[in-house]
């Protein structure tokens, strides 16, 4: 009987450890947004649930919100990410001309673009995505950081962390955004 408790108590132990450290680290995770480049779809401070299974398996779609790192070590630390919507994919040509984007010239209907879209950067001329690529843009698009800018650039998906299910805080607001 002694024997078997302790091999009970193991793997208990064993368990636990994994959904301790293994669902944060490969399933799933709570992101803090910062700042307020996605409003008005997610505020400053909201606390989102993004899973990280479907990058995996190309289920990452135009319109989803998805966590990125600005680089590799960011990503290898787990540090500073950026919260923001996909708008192109692998293999598309995004434009952007005044507030219009455009996909493989075609102009884009959407509805989350909250503000003036401001400098078209990087999509002045058109941005063609490689096979892993993605264009973001932050529902702000007035101030938001995002694939126009150089120092963001394109987003290969090696750099995507996850894609956003659920706003789990504040509570009122608990629930998807779509």
């Amino acid at each position: 009987m002694k024997k078997k408790a302790i091999v009970e108590t193991v793997v208990i132990l064993a368990v636990s450890a994994l959904l301790l450290f293994g669902v944060p680290r490969f399933l799933m995770e709570r992101v803090i947004v910062d700042g307020p480049s996605m409003e008005t779809t997610l505020q400053d401070g909201d606390n989102i649930l993004v899973e990280k299974v479907s990058r995996y398996f190309g289920a990452l779609d135009r319109f989803d919100t998805v966590v990125f790192y600005p680089d590799e070590a960011a990503k290898e630390k787990n540090g500073r990410y950026y919260v923001k919507r996909i708008i192109g994919l692998p293999g598309e040509t995004v434009r952007i001309e005044g507030n219009t984007i455009f996909i493989n010239d075609e102009p884009l209907t959407e509805k989350y673009g909250s503000t003036q879209m401001g400098a078209p950067g990087l999509a002045k001329n058109g941005v063609t995505l490689g096979e892993d690529e993605y264009f973001v843009l932050g529902d702000n698009r007035s101030i938001s950081k995002d694939s126009r800018s150089e120092s963001v650039g394109v987003v290969p998906l090696s750099r995507i962390g996850g894609k956003m299910i659920l706003r789990v805080f504040p509570f009122n607001k608990f629930g998807t955004t779509k």
